[in-house]
C-alpha cells in the first residue's frame, strides 16, 4: 500500500461506513482494504482504514484482556441525574 499524507480525523459517519464495510469485506475478499476505502470514503486511504482496523483489533484485545475497564453506564446516568437534580432544587431555592 502507498504511503498516503497523514491522516485526517474520522467522523462518525466514516466510523460507521467502516464498521459496516467490515461486515461486507471480510479477511477473504481480495484487496479488502481498498474496497473497505471506498466505502468509507472521504478519502481515506486503503493504508489509512488497515492501520484504523489494527488500533481497533488492539483496542478490543485490550478490552477482552481486562486492561481496559467496561464502563458502568448505570452508575454514571444515576450520578448525573442526581447532579441536575441538585441543580434543579439549588435553582428552586434562588
Amino acid at each position: 500500500m502507498a504511503s498516503s499524507s497523514p491522516s485526517s480525523p474520522w467522523t462518525n459517519k466514516q466510523n460507521k461506513q467502516f464498521e459496516k464495510a467490515l461486515a461486507v469485506y471480510d479477511k477473504d475478499t481480495p484487496d479488502r482494504w481498498q474496497n473497505v476505502a471506498k466505502a468509507v470514503g472521504g478519502n481515506k486511504s486503503a493504508e489509512e482504514v488497515k492501520r484504523h482496523y489494527d488500533v481497533l483489533i488492539e483496542d478490543l484485545n485490550h478490552i477482552e484482556s481486562g486492561l481496559i475497564p467496561i464502563p458502568n453506564y448505570k452508575a454514571a446516568a444515576a450520578a448525573v441525574s442526581s447532579v441536575c437534580l441538585q441543580r434543579t432544587k439549588a435553582s428552586e431555592i434562588s
